[in-house]
């Protein structure tokens, strides 16, 4: 017998979504509110960024939907350049190029028509969702599928009204996928629309967009186009909210995103927030990265230089550096706390077959700050962020020694990332220390952790889970690291 999956059921806010954490992305945002008002002020860094980005989304959303395929170089050029046809080789795209560069017209101008409709405080409605259909398949004149023998069948897609067919497919395992029938589409999206609009004001707009793309997914209101449209408007609802267009890329369509959805489908919506609230992390640590001055002018730069020089000197300045300052120690005493917990039950473990220990610098010991520039400016460079050296620095070292001339140390160093004052990095280091004739060497281990990112505009306790999971995270994969060497 044929397996039948029925995904729509009829669209709820369900206390499931409601119950997800949304820490990963909440410990960030903050500081990333912050900059981005001076962002959106001075930078030119931060508008190309944007464009960038916009572009990206334009590539990525017809390749997740196999509307054509974009080699590696090709896509890079076109995101940094611009969407030019004269970029093309041949082997660039699979597709006719003529083909290709209306796709990536449509899909660019949905996303600009997008940023338009927040710009210009339109509400979101179901003839706003119609015209974003008509406009992203605006060059899409059929859609393929098969019938009921299995040939395959083109029929001419409607643009801007839902289906009128069913549209349910077979996944590669046989199974069939059934979504809301064409009966039902306009009240299931008149629902949609009504509970978004009832909780757009009360609901973490991280679980708010996730729920709304994964209702839509599972309506499918149009006989194409579907994923195409939901993730425009995943990316309405986050641009509303100050975040990034939401873009799937296409080496995280079957890991990740397919992955979750299906996850989500069965009523565990937890990994589908967590991707979603990676993507935006992603693009906000490039945000943090970006210049605010950059200016060619020197006189508006002076004019600015000027400015920053003077609100240094200001009080209100003066009582937000001791409050940055009061924050920064309790990430240290509390990742302090939490690497002695583990240092004790690493002992217990160890039996006395090895020594272990803990060292630290506070940020309040310059005279110790210098230690581990190297790694960290390493760290830094190979996770592509910018280190700010003139802010203070702190460290915890846990050392592992099995021999006088054999022992192992993971460096967890926290320090400031981008250029946001308020932003801290924890970052994660493994090292060797051998005899004295390897000393010299380069005894870095390579650790595939990236930083761990966090604002200190706010209070720590909400991030202190996160924070544990991080460094019991750099621990396991550091004595994983070892064992493989003995």
């Amino acid at each position: 017998m044929e397996k039948v999956i029925r995904l729509w059921k009829p669209v709820k806010l369900e206390q499931a979504w409601l119950d997800c954490d949304t820490s990963l992305l909440d410990n960030i945002t903050p500081s990333w509110f912050e900059r981005r008002k001076k962002l959106s002020e001075n930078s030119k860094e931060y508008k190309d960024f944007l464009e960038r980005l916009k572009r990206e989304h334009a590539i990525e959303t017809g390749i997740v939907e196999r509307l054509y395929d974009l080699n590696k170089s090709i896509t890079e050029t076109f995101i940094e350049e611009g969407f030019e046809k004269s970029y093309l080789s041949h082997g660039d795209t699979n597709i006719l190029e003529d083909d290709l560069m209306a796709f990536l017209k449509d899909h660019s101008d949905s996303v600009d028509f997008v940023f338009d409709v927040v710009k210009e405080e339109r509400p979101l409605s179901t003839s706003f969702i119609n015209q974003l259909h008509q406009l992203v398949t605006r060059s899409q004149k059929y859609i393929e599928g098969r019938n009921a023998l299995g040939q395959k069948t083109k029929t001419t897609l409607l643009k801007g009204k839902y289906k009128e067919m069913e549209n349910n497919p077979t996944r590669e395992d046989g199974t069939k996928v059934l979504y809301c029938s064409p009966d039902h589409v306009s009240s299931e999206m008149d629902n949609l629309i009504r509970i978004y609009n009832s909780n757009a004001d009360s609901v973490n707009p991280l679980i708010l967009a996730t729920w709304f793309h994964h209702a839509f997914t599972t309506i499918h209101p149009y006989q194409d186009g579907n994923g195409r449209v939901a993730r425009l408007l995943t990316s309405l609802i986050f641009i509303k909210h100050r975040f990034f267009p939401f873009t799937v890329l296409r080496k995280e369509a079957k890991v990740k995103y397919i992955k979750a959805l299906e996850k989500a489908d069965n009523g565990y919506p937890q990994d589908l927030v967590n991707y979603f609230a990676e993507v935006q992390i992603r693009n906000i640590q490039k945000a943090l990265n970006l210049k605010e001055i950059t200016s060619v002018s020197l006189e508006e730069v002076q004019d600015i230089f000027a400015k920053k020089v003077e609100q240094l000197r200001s009080e209100k300045v003066g009582k937000a550096q001791e409050i940055l300052t009061k924050r920064r120690n309790e990430v240290f005493k509390y990742c302090s706390h939490i690497l002695n917990q583990l240092m004790q039950n690493l002992k217990e473990k160890l039996n006395g077959n090895a020594d272990v220990s803990l060292a630290s610098c506070s940020f309040d010991k310059p005279e110790k700050q210098h230690y581990f520039y190297r790694q960290i400016v390493g760290y830094a460079k190979k996770h592509q962020y910018f280190f700010n050296r003139s802010y203070p620095k702190a460290w915890l070292l846990l050392m592992i020694e099995m021999e006088k001339t054999k022992r192992y140390q993971l460096g967890i160093s926290i320090h400031h990332f981008g250029y946001d004052d308020t932003t801290l990095a924890i970052g994660s280091f493994l090292e060797y220390k051998g005899s004295e004739e390897e000393e010299e060497m380069d005894t870095t281990l390579p650790l595939e952790i990236k930083p761990f990112v966090i604002s200190v505009s706010d209070d720590l306790e909400s991030k202190q889970k996160s924070i544990k999971e991080y460094l019991e995270h750099a621990l396991t994969i550091s004595l994983g690291h070892i064992a493989n060497q003995m």
